[in-house]
């Protein structure tokens, strides 16, 4: 009698996988696609799923799903695509890029330990007039890539033994259209903003 062949093994949800999907049901939620009920029943399964394919339900009629069987998460950034509340950065010793077109969320938790992130926001999806970034860093650079109109507030960022080469905007006198708080912690790094020049 012949065996079926065996089946490859279920793609193992991280912890980041389980965040994003419940940030997309709370924006659900909070935009009326989904009631207090399903949400609840959602997040409940959502915790407690340990695989992507157990994950993917809970989301399909919310975003579309790629067919290599990842959640197409609120990363890569298109208007249509609802903000996430909170979106995590964690690196180690390497090199973190996020630039072009992405959809910012409405708090950005980064947590790098000896990297060089550059954070290009030029030419994002903002879904609120603010942006919280809060930092967790030790060691190595943090580049804010800023367009005119953005305004960057650090009083909430403590820094020690680091360096801040921070402006607050870009010197041009364009209306305010994005405001940028730092808050958190910086050890033994080094964080710059860089205006892009205005188009001519």
């Amino acid at each position: 009698m012949p065996t079926d062949p065996p089946s490859s093994p279920a793609l193992r949800a991280s912890d980041a996988d389980r965040d994003r999907v419940i940030e997309l049901l709370r924006a659900a939620t909070a935009d009326g696609r989904l009631d207090q009920v399903e949400f609840d029943e959602r997040l409940d399964a959502a915790l407690a799923a340990r695989t992507i394919d157990t994950l993917t339900p809970l989301t399909a009629d919310l975003i579309p799903v790629s067919g290599g069987g990842a959640l197409t998460l609120p990363f890569a950034g298109t208007p249509a695509e609802p903000a996430a509340e909170l979106l995590t950065i964690k690196e180690k010793h390497g090199i973190v890029r996020r630039d072009g077109r992405w959809t910012l969320p409405h708090r950005l938790a980064l947590r790098t330990a000896w990297c060089d992130v550059v954070l290009d926001l030029t030419s994002t999806v903002r879904a609120a007039p603010e942006l919280v970034i809060e930092l967790r860093v030790s060691g190595g650079n943090v580049e804010l890539v800023l367009a005119p109109g953005m305004v960057v507030d650090a009083n909430e960022l403590s820094v020690r033994h680091g360096a801040l080469a921070i402006s607050r905007d870009a010197g041009d006198n364009t209306p305010e259209t994005l405001h940028v708080r730092l808050v958190g912690r910086m050890r033994h790094g080094r964080i710059d903003t860089r205006w892009q020049a205005p188009r001519r």
